[in-house]
């Protein structure tokens, strides 16, 4: 099939190459801005009547034909919320004419729109979403500032189909149409995020304010001219430049918030500037914008879970989240064919966190009591760089990329403590989402409890990416019809890597007193926790006894060496596509060739314990791996203008997935323990966990179909059906069986399993009323199926972290002074892992948000968000919801700020 669609793809292009007629004539230019020339308008469509040719407006309110014949033409632009603009303009031979063209509408005047928020942001995405040649969905920066998101995560789980998995209760991964995060691409100014955390594919996106973003586009069905690793969907995050703004603008922003839970005050503070310069004898050539943003938040949460047989977790929360984001974007543009740019981001993610927990574990009489502290600072950093240029050639569009992108995740000077005692009677049925401890009063008490052991961690990931892409395009003629037909390449180089170093103390703890640690009794809402430990009196009885302390050699060496691994990847893509206007159907098709070269360093890492021969000991041997695989992938995307109000698409496209990098290191973590059983013989059990360097990607095939119908005014009502084939779904299993690992008890290493499937519905409704009032509702069905093998067993479940309902509902009003917003998001339970014969549910989440703010002026506005309104948990269950796996409550936030424009 792939090489029919292929062979199918290739002839169309070439057919559009062969026919093809075109005359360089003459050019026209344009800019849509409001009457005030302050504000400009993305996604206009902009069309040439007489010759059925059709464009959209850029960022910076621009739009460009080439080539056209000489003569006089009726130029329409299109936006939703005002009528059409109609123009005549004259093309002449040879010459670039340009005209500046204004919105207005007497019944509906734009300038409100622009000047009084969430119309504006509704408006402009609902433009964009029209003229795109694929299915997106997309926030813009008007609509960011509009909810109370405080980063691109929180923003994006507005959009129909999309939905975020919650740390701490902040949005942090994103997933589209309910599958993992890992299957889909991010990517800022065009250059793909590497991911700092260690293992993973995904990133994070609380790491960015939504402050620095000046949109997110979301598309659902790619073209031959994105990267093809996004099975679900691909993620642009783009930031501020100078050019989306007329002359000279600034902004700050000064916020205060509580958290009710931890009742801590944490200020925020975010600015922007940006200007455009004269250079030379030319106009506005030069355009430069910056934005800051810091967030200081203080905060926690309360949690009880279990494994839900025979142990019960309480643990306290004390958190301090830090972010610094930073913006510096540079625009040159010396005429109307040339244009420059580089793109800079920076993001800092500051997380210190100091965890104290009680863990029963009930076994009658041999019960057993811990007392844990975690106490850890973790550092993200995100760093982008963009270059490139735009450059017209006579009828031939240029434009090239180069980008460099790193990440890291530090963990330094980590520091846990576990102490222990038994004796005492511990009972708990384990049953309700938040199970209740029967205990003797000396439980409580910290003089009670040995210490046991102390474990000091520096644990290092780092991320870096180098691309370069190339784009080539040409308008022309096919019998009258307009067509295009572009092509490129584009080559990434990323090296991903884990450092972990850690140091286990297991001994010399007798004359310890836990005692010295106590504190006074935790604050825990969720019912008597007992005494505290005090975290800086661990941290200093630590640093004083570092050197006397005792060290588990071989388990720290086994962890360290074991989980440190080197993976590089190098991406090959090359792609052609055509495009080509018939009447009123639109046809984008083309394929796309990925070449992957993937190389893997890490180490085979056995822990001996023999008694037979007196042997205690860690085996380390390198082991290196490397897999090359190659993908051609067509696609085709169809959109039908049915009326001027009612549009339909279909699209059908190839994608992949690449493995997760701690999926496919090369590491093996193996234990040998050889024992004296009853008879007097030896017994040697191995056990091992490895990775898996030869697994494939996930491969997908997509089908896509959706309606969308404008109404009028600033609105939009559609439905769409999207249907996934995935191939080489990864799943974990028991090899033990297979001959390479001959004579191992268990081996968990990660394999391509079974096909899985995934169907779904997308509704969505946006509407803007005259009398000011807003409505906003978007609702996604869906329904998946995969197999798994765990342990021989065959499980016929959902796709993990899959739910079967995703939903938003925003009721809200504006008028001159006022903006008000209530929005609710809706996420339905999901299966989230198999755990031995059980299977782990995450519950359904309902989450009710209010904003409001209130314009002193139309430079200047004071808001007030309250965040999780209903205090809705965290709750997850093993296959009964009255069985209890966690349950975590974060209460409620209240953030008051001020904003001024200029």
């Amino acid at each position: 099939m792939q090489y029919k669609l292929s062979r199918l793809s290739s002839a169309c292009l070439a057919a559009l190459i062969s026919t093809g007629v075109y005359a360089e004539q003459g050019n026209f230019i344009g800019k849509l801005s409001d009457s005030a020339k302050e504000v400009y308008f993305q996604g206009a469509q902009v069309r040439i009547k007489e010759l059925n040719l059709t464009t959209q407006t850029r960022r910076d309110g621009t739009f460009r034909f080439s080539n056209l014949p000489a003569g006089t033409y009726t130029l329409e632009i299109s936006y939703l919320g005002t009528k059409p603009v109609l123009r005549t303009i004259s093309i002449k031979e040879n010459e670039t004419l340009t005209g500046d063209f204004t919105l207005s509408d007497t019944r509906n005047p734009m300038e409100d729109v622009v000047v009084f928020g969430q119309r504006a942001g509704q408006a402009g995405a609902l433009n964009m979403q029209r003229s795109a040649d694929s299915i997106k969905s997309i926030v813009s920066s008007d609509a960011i500032g509009q909810f109370p998101d405080q980063n691109v995560a929180e923003a994006l789980q507005r959009l129909p189909g999309l939905s975020i998995e919650r740390d701490q209760g902040e949005g942090r991964f994103v997933g589209i149409r309910g599958l993992d995060p890992n299957l889909n691409n991010v990517s800022i100014n065009g250059v793909n995020i590497p991911s700092p955390e260690a293992g993973v594919r995904s990133v994070a996106l609380d790491v960015f304010p939504s402050e620095l973003v000046e949109g997110l586009e979301v598309t659902k069905s790619v073209t031959p001219d994105m990267d093809a690793d996004a099975i679900g969907g691909s993620i642009e995050v783009k930031s501020l430049s100078a050019f989306d703004r007329a002359g000279q603008s600034a902004s700050i922003t000064v916020q205060g918030s509580q958290n009710q839970l931890r009742d801590e005050i944490s200020p925020k503070i975010s600015a922007s500037y940006t200007n455009r310069f004269d250079v030379g004898t030319q106009h506005d050539v030069l355009g430069v914008a910056a934005a800051v943003s810091w967030f200081d938040r203080d905060f926690g949460s309360d949690n009880i879970e279990s494994n839900g047989e025979d142990e019960l977790e309480q643990r306290h929360y004390q958190i301090n989240r830090e972010r610094l984001g930073a913006a510096l974007n540079l625009d040159y543009r010396p005429d109307f064919n040339n244009q420059y740019y580089l793109r800079t981001l920076y993001s800092e993610f500051a997380d210190t966190e100091f965890r104290q927990a009680n863990i029963f574990t009930f076994d009658g009489d041999d019960s057993e009591i811990e007392r844990e502290s975690k106490d850890r600072f973790e550092e993200q950093q995100i760093l982008s760089v963009t270059a490139g240029a735009e450059h017209q050639l006579d009828s031939w569009l240029l434009t090239y990329q180069g980008g460099y992108s790193e990440s890291s995740e530090e963990e330094p000077d980590a520091l846990y403590y576990v102490f222990k005692t038994d004796g005492f009677a511990i009972d708990s049925d384990l049953q309700g989402e938040i199970p209740s401890v029967q205990q003797e009063a000396g439980v409580a008490e910290l003089g009670n409890y040995e210490l046991d052991e102390i474990e000091f961690a520096n644990n290092l990931a780092e991320d870096t990416e180098y691309s370069f892409k190339v784009d080539l395009s040409k308008d022309f003629l096919i019998q009258e019809h307009p067509a295009q037909i572009k092509f490129g390449s584009k080559y990434r180089s990323r090296e991903k890597q884990q450092t972990t170093r850690v140091t286990f103390f297991d001994g010399d703890f007798d004359d310890i007193m836990p005692q010295s640690f106590a504190t006074s009794s935790v604050d825990w809402g969720l019912g008597d926790f007992g005494q505290g430990l005090d975290k800086n009196a661990l941290r200093s009885f630590f640093n004083a006894n570092r050197s006397s302390l005792e060290i588990a050699e071989l388990d720290s060496e086994l962890e360290s060496n074991g989980e440190s691994y080197l993976n590089e990847e190098d991406i090959f893509a090359a792609y052609m596509m055509g495009k080509i206007d018939i009447d009123n159907l639109r046809v984008v098709a083309g394929i796309r060739y990925e070449r992957t070269q993937f190389n893997t360093k890490g180490q085979r890492v056995e822990l001996v314990e023999d008694e037979q021969n007196d042997v205690e000991q860690v085996v380390n041997t390198p082991w290196q791996a490397e897999q090359d695989y190659d993908y051609w992938l067509p696609s085709i995307n169809v959109r039908y203008t049915m009326s001027d109000n009612l549009i339909a698409r279909f699209a059908y496209t190839q994608t992949i997935a690449r493995p997760k990098f701690e999926e496919s290191a090369a590491f093996q973590i193996i234990e040998s323990k050889t024992e004296e059983n009853d008879e007097g013989g030896f017994d040697t059990e191995r056990e091992a966990e490895v990775g898996n360097p030869l697994l494939k990607p996930f491969e997908s095939d997509n089908i896509d179909l959706s309606v969308e119908y404008y109404p009028g005014g600033i609105g939009v009502l559609s439905a769409g059906y999207f249907y996934k084939d995935i191939s080489n779904f990864v799943i974990f299993a028991d090899v033990a069986d297979q001959p390479q690992w001959n004579g191992f008890d268990e081996v968990i290493q990660p394999l391509n399993g079974e096909d899985a499937s995934l169907h779904g519905l997308e509704l969505s409704w946006v509407k803007t009323f005259n009398n000011g009032l807003l409505l906003s509702a978007n609702a996604t069905f869906s329904d998946s199926e995969a197999v798994t093998l765990l342990d021989g067993e065959r499980f016929e479940t959902s796709l993990p972290n899959q739910s079967d309902r995703v939903g938003n509902l925003t009721l809200g009003y504006e008028d001159n002074q006022w903006s008000l917003r209530l929005t609710l998001t809706h996420k339905s339970e999901n299966l989230q892992e198999i755990d031995g014969e059980r299977l782990l549910m995450e519950d359904s989440h309902q989450q009710l948000d209010f904003s409001g703010k209130y314009y002193i002026n139309q430079d200047m506005h004071l808001y007030l968000n309250a965040i999780n309104l209903t205090d809705e948990p965290f709750y997850s269950y093993f296959d009964q919801r009255n069985n209890n796996a966690q349950y975590e409550e974060y209460g409620r936030t209240l953030e008051l700020g001020f904003t001024w424009k200029m």
